[in-house]
Formats: structure tokens, C-alpha cells, sequence
């Protein structure tokens, strides 16, 4: 994909194993998902294709999330599904006045971006409730799934950022994960991460959104919204 991309349009590229099967017990064909990873375009530029061992390159460099039993189909989490936004659907654009008028999620307010996090995993049907700023533990909110078997306590941090998120956040939402003992810790942001907080998270209950991770459920749950960074040389972290 980067390969056919001269122009440099492509940053990031998402991989899931898709594959069909026959279900035993009812004969019925299904899909199940036994790898997943995503590689941004400077993470592929260091990589020599003709020397490096395949599995580890895909397993420890793009820390690939891999089914620990593919002869069984068992299922692995897409780090994105693409049923979230069809690339086929673009919003309605006024081409007379030219102006988007979809809210910019940087220029929100810290406080404010916690809550459109919040409103979001509720229109998501989560039990979702938000903490305040001071003495939260590290804990923006938190949700609560009620399905059984697959539901639990999540724990949410929302980070406004357009630079790269440091994996020191990942490792502290592990921590604090597991102090709330919650089953799952989600980590969203405007921005994005890097491969080391990809490794670190690899094979732990948490789930990184990214900028783009976040458009698409936004667009899948009807909510306008984009994402356009500061002029370059300006960072924003909140």
C-alpha cells in the first residue's frame, strides 16, 4: 500500500485476517478475525522487507494482536472495524459558501473533550459516567457494558493531543486499570500513537483509539466532527 502511494497520501494502514470457515457444530459458514495490526508510513520506512523474520517483524515491531489458537478460530479484536465508516460515504458539502462547519475537536476545551467522549460512548449504549477533574486518578470516566460474559467495567482516558501520545500514558492506563479493576482500559485520542505504546499494549485488555479511530465512530454514531491540526510548528497538548 505505501509502496503504491508516491504521492505520500497514505499514513497509516490498518490489517485484519479475515477467514471463512465451517462452523462444526451448525455447518454454517463464518468469518472470524485471527490477526490484526496497524502500521503507520514511519514506522514501515525503517523496515529492510528482504532481511527481516516475518512473524517477528509482524508479531514484535508492528505489535500485531494474533490468535493464540488460529486452529481453533479463535478470534482476536480488530485494532479498527470497517464497517465503523464506508469509505464509499462522504458528508453533504455547501459548495457555496465552502465552509465545514463540522466542530473541530482541537479546539475544544480539555474539560469539553472529556464530555464529548463521554456523550459518545453513551450514544454507544454504554452506562457511561464521567469524573471530575481533580482526584479522578487518572480516570476520565468510566463505562459499563451490562451484556453478560463479553460486558464489564471500562475505564476511559481522553487525551486532546496532536502530537503523538507518549507511551507513558499506555503504561499509567494499565495501572490505573487495574486499580479500578476494571476489565478493559480504552485510551482515545485526536492524535496518535507510536509502536512502542502498540507493543505495550499488545496482548493486555486495552484498546488505543487514535484521531482517526475516533472520526470513524463518530461517524458511525451520527455525531459531525473533524479533526484539523495547528499550523506547523504549533504543538497542542491538553
Amino acid at each position: 500500500m505505501f509502496g503504491t502511494d508516491p504521492c505520500k497520501l497514505v499514513s497509516t494502514v490498518v490489517f485484519n485476517g479475515l477467514v471463512k470457515a465451517i462452523d462444526p457444530s451448525t455447518g454454517q459458514t463464518i468469518e472470524r478475525y485471527l490477526i490484526t495490526l496497524r502500521a503507520t508510513r514511519d514506522q514501515f520506512d525503517h523496515v529492510v522487507l528482504q532481511h527481516v523474520d516475518p512473524v517477528a517483524c509482524v508479531r514484535k515491531y508492528f505489535a500485531a494482536d494474533v490468535s493464540p489458537h488460529p486452529e481453533e478460530l479463535q478470534e482476536v479484536t480488530p485494532v479498527m472495524s470497517f464497517d465503523m465508516a464506508d469509505p464509499r460515504i462522504i458528508d453533504p458539502v455547501d459548495v457555496i459558501s465552502g465552509i465545514d462547519k463540522r466542530p473541530n475537536l482541537l479546539e475544544l476545551k480539555p474539560k469539553d473533550f472529556e464530555h464529548f467522549v463521554h456523550n459518545l460512548f453513551t450514544k454507544m449504549g454504554l452506562d457511561t459516567k464521567i469524573f471530575k477533574a481533580d482526584g479522578d486518578g487518572g480516570v476520565d470516566c468510566v463505562a459499563y457494558d451490562p451484556k453478560p460474559v463479553f460486558g464489564g467495567k471500562y475505564v476511559i482516558q481522553a487525551k486532546l493531543y496532536n502530537i503523538t501520545v507518549p507511551p507513558t500514558a499506555v503504561r499509567d492506563l494499565y495501572g490505573t486499570m487495574q486499580h479500578e479493576g476494571a476489565t478493559k482500559g480504552i485510551l482515545i485520542t485526536t492524535s496518535g500513537y507510536g509502536p512502542t505504546s502498540y507493543e505495550f499494549a499488545n496482548g493486555k485488555p486495552l484498546q488505543l483509539i487514535d484521531g482517526s479511530g475516533l472520526l470513524a465512530l463518530c461517524m458511525q454514531y451520527g455525531i459531525p466532527a473533524r479533526i484539523v491540526p495547528a499550523p506547523r510548528g504549533q504543538t497542542h497538548v491538553r
